[in-house]
């Protein structure tokens, strides 16, 4: 059987078992070459099979015993379960009936004490009356002989005894007993005085035990607010050293709110008075130094200090706002900072105005004096009025050109610095204005900016370069007004990028909003007109050159020349140079512009181009050869006004390279090419006066043909 037993291994797989029976019986297999056996592994595997019934008998006696035993043991263990449970139910109804008993005991002891306490009660305050009239017989008497009164080492029952006594001698009538009451309030004082010299040096020894210890004593006494003014004067001792005193007083607040808890019975009105000290002493008197020294000398410096300490005032009031000030500490604190600078609140905006004023005027003087210019007066009234109205409408320069010498009088430097300015007093007013005045006073400030950037340098600018423009008859004239035109459009740039992100988020709720844009609409308007017309003036003098330079250039040989078999120039001399200054001009004015407002300036220009070309052409009489030489210079034109990029400035001149074609085409073909794709829709005139300037138009020939 034990064999057998080690032939079980867990866990237990049949196949293998088999397996290793086989394998441990001689014959059974091929190991170490023996010969297999069949019949003696029957025989084992007989053996074997008996053994096993064997060995499954003895375990079957062995579990029906365990269970036997099992059940056995079960019952035994339910029957003591039963009897628990009945032992459970007595010692529950034992338990109950004394917690009945201790319920009727304690409220025996309950009524029995109240019944005591009724007795004790009047019975100590018979005593502590007998006491107290002991003791104010010693004040009657004028000899204080208590051990209480002569021992310093017993301040504290001295002074709860003497607090009762003053408060009874209030009672009594003063004719009687005005000696008495006297000795009591000097006792009174005394003691008074005595327990804050001791709070006094407890806090300078550190001794927070004893100070919470003597300022719960002197809670009842009259002195108390005394005390705590002590306490606040002591804290502040040594404390504001360094030059930064807004970091000193929140480091002082951050260790007196952890130690005031732990002395005072009321922390949070301690830690208010403390603070309230702090700024109308304190900070007060260093705002007052500070803002008074250039209250009326330097404009300025008053306003920067003034935002600085204002702000500097409010982020120590955020910092406070973490402990604890009572109920509205918010209103609190609010109105410790309106005490300290109402006075300089009240009249901010006017000091503002005022500077912004005084410096902006100065900027701009500073300016035209490093550019030895006078600045001259723009008129107004009826006389100017009507001159201002006549030249929008005519276009026409009223009063004599003014040399600028190629001067813009617009300064970038200049711009920045106003707008710098204006930046300033717009957080200035955002930080130091009321809520409810922050729209008003913010238009006023952006009215100032208007007046200097706007009307009395970029208008003036404006002004200064019209009268700059030359007639359009001029020769050799310089033009400037297009970089007035680049300038003032960089300057526009900066001018709305200030309104849009500090002046809309002071205004955006209000309704000074649509005030602002109007007023800000209505300036760009007024400068747009004045562009539009220094565009167009610069237009027409531009030309206005070109017209001097073919007056100049052109001459009648070159389109009828006297050597026909002999021309040997692609193009003319006049037409090379109005390109070269054509190209010059179209450079020069997408420098100047941005956006759509090219391409319109452009388009005017090339229209313009075009019509000077062609009025040009029509002076002139055309030879076969001359028409050719017109063609080459109408096809230069035609490349100079693709750099405009404009279609309708390439169509048109498309169309009179077209119309040049009938200078030089055969009479008999006159007619297919007038009704080609690109004049068929042109009036007949137009074709005809073409035709005419052919030198053999009179020919009976070519009048027939182009009937």
């Amino acid at each position: 059987m034990a064999t057998t037993a080690e032939l079980f291994e867990e866990p237990f797989v049949a196949d293998e078992y088999i397996e290793r029976l086989a394998w441990r019986t001689p014959g059974g297999g091929s190991r170490g070459g023996e010969a297999f056996d069949p019949k003696r592994l029957l025989e084992e595997f007989v053996n074997h099979i008996q053994e096993l019934q064997v060995m499954d008998e003895r375990i079957q006696r062995k579990v029906e015993k365990l269970e036997q035993q099992c059940q056995k043991e079960a019952k035994e263990f339910a029957k003591k379960v039963q009897e628990l449970q009945k032992s459970n139910q007595v010692a529950f109804q034992h338990f109950q009936e004394l917690d009945e008993h201790i319920s009727y005991v304690a409220t025996k002891v309950c009524h029995l004490g109240d019944q005591l306490e009724g007795v004790n009660t009047p019975r100590q305050r018979a005593v502590e009356a007998q006491k107290l009239m002991k003791y104010f017989n010693e004040f009657l008497d004028g000899e204080l002989k208590s051990d209480v009164f002569t021992n310093s080492e017993k301040i504290k029952e001295a002074a709860d005894i003497i607090q009762k006594l003053h408060l009874i001698a209030q009672e009594l009538p003063f004719d009687r007993f005005s000696e008495v009451k006297s000795k009591i309030a000097s006792k009174y004082h005394d003691l008074e005085c005595q327990l804050i010299q001791e709070f006094t040096s407890a806090q300078r020894r550190g001794e927070i035990s004893r100070m919470r210890e003597v300022a719960a004593v002197l809670l009842h006494f009259k002195g108390y607010s005394h005390c705590v003014d002590v306490y606040i004067k002591q804290c502040q001792e040594g404390a504001f050293r360094r030059n930064d005193v807004f970091e000193d007083a929140a480091i002082l607040c951050q260790r007196v709110n952890k130690q005031v808890g732990e002395v005072f019975s009321n922390p949070e009105t301690v830690l208010a008075k403390l603070i309230q000290n702090i700024f109308e002493v304190k900070l007060q008197s260093y705002v007052k130094d500070q803002l008074e020294e250039h209250r009326k000398s330097d404009a300025e410096q008053y306003l920067k200090n003034l935002y600085d300490l204002y702000t500097r005032t409010t982020n120590l009031s955020s910092k406070l706002m973490e402990f604890n000030l009572g109920t509205d500490k918010q209103t609190f604190l609010s109105k410790l900072i309106k005490s300290i600078f109402i006075s300089y609140l009240e009249n901010y905006i006017e000091v503002e105005i005022g500077y912004l004023k005084n410096r902006s005027a100065m900027i701009l003087q500073r300016y035209y004096d490093s550019k030895n210019h006078q600045k001259r007066s723009i008129g107004t009234g009826g006389i100017q009025d009507l001159k201002e109205r006549i030249r929008q409408r005519t276009n026409l320069p009223l009063g004599p050109s003014i040399d600028t010498h190629g001067e813009t009088f617009l300064s970038q430097e200049v711009v920045v610095n106003l707008l710098q300015e204006t930046k300033q007093a717009f957080e200035r007013c955002h930080r130091l204005s009321d809520p409810s005045d922050l729209p008003k006073n913010a238009f006023r400030i952006f009215s100032m900016l208007v007046d200097f950037l706007c009307t009395e340098h970029i208008d003036y600018a404006l002004e200064t370069g019209l009268a700059g423009i030359p007639s359009s008859d001029s020769k050799n004239a310089n033009l400037y007004f297009l970089d007035v035109v680049h300038q003032a459009n960089t300057i526009f740039h900066l001018f709305d990028k200030q309104f849009n992100d500090h002046l809309m988020p002071l205004i955006s709720s209000s309704p000074k909003l649509s005030e602002c844009l109007q007023k800000k609409k209505d300036i760009i308007e007024q400068m747009e007109v004045k562009l539009d017309m220094g565009i167009d003036r610069t237009l027409n003098c531009m030309i206005g050159q070109m017209k001097h330079i073919l007056a100049a250039e052109q001459k009648k040989t070159d389109f009828k020349p006297e050597d026909e078999n002999n021309v040997l120039i692609q193009y003319t001399n006049a037409c090379v140079k109005v390109c070269g200054y054509v190209r010059k001009q179209v450079e020069k004015v997408r420098n100047s512009m941005d956006g759509k407002n090219v391409d319109t300036v452009l388009m005017e220009f090339g229209v313009r181009f075009h019509r000077l070309i062609y009025e040009h052409l029509q002076q002139y009489s055309y030879s076969c050869m001359g028409g050719m030489l017109a063609i080459c210079d109408v096809a230069e034109y035609r490349k100079c006004a693709k750099d405009f990029k404009i279609a309708l400035v390439l169509q048109l001149f498309d169309t009179l390279h077209a119309l040049c074609n009938l200078l030089v085409v055969a009479p008999d073909n006159l007619k297919q090419v007038c009704s080609g794709e690109q004049l068929a829709n042109l009036d007949k005139n137009i074709l005809h006066s073409f035709v005419q300037l052919r030198v053999d138009y009179r020919s009976a020939r070519l009048a027939r043909h182009f009937s």
